[in-house]
């Protein structure tokens, strides 16, 4: 996928042999990209100590999950939190970026990052939709019949 979004400027994808769209990779990733992931880094710990850090990072997985209920956590370890967010009904970069700014300070969030979903992504999405092929019978018995 990386070689792809290097190299080309209109990407085509197909399943089952139909063209299913057509058009640069931002407009494929706009598209039918399902969503957005949010990473966050939290700070580490200082004198509070290891339970209190615990604590503010359940507040946050709470706050995220109902503030965005579409929100998936993909993984969390070593300070960070790993979230997809699906499209919901017109939810903007900026009404994202709004929620965990104000979010930052109170959840002790040292660091983050929004990304709309890759290329890669919108693949994967599309081969869900791939099916098997019915199996064909042949008329023919080439003499074993």
């Amino acid at each position: 996928m990386e070689e792809s979004e290097a190299l080309c400027t209109r990407v085509a994808v197909m399943v089952n042999g139909q063209f299913q769209c057509l058009g640069s990779n931002q407009h494929i990733k706009a598209k039918f990209g399902e969503g957005f992931n949010l990473v966050i880094k939290l700070r580490a710990p200082r004198t509070a100590g290891q339970e209190a850090a615990d604590a503010k990072r359940q507040a946050l997985m709470q706050h995220i999950t109902s503030t965005f209920p579409s929100s998936q956590l993909k993984e969390h370890h070593a300070g960070y939190l790993h979230y997809h967010i699906g499209r919901t009904s017109g939810l903007s970069y900026a009404q994202l970026f709004g929620a965990v700014e104000r979010a930052r300070s109170t959840y002790d969030i040292d660091d983050y990052s929004v990304t709309q979903a890759s290329l890669e992504q919108v693949f994967i999405g599309f081969a869900r939709l791939q099916r098997e092929p019915q199996m064909i019978k042949s008329t023919r018995c080439f003499g074993l019949c």
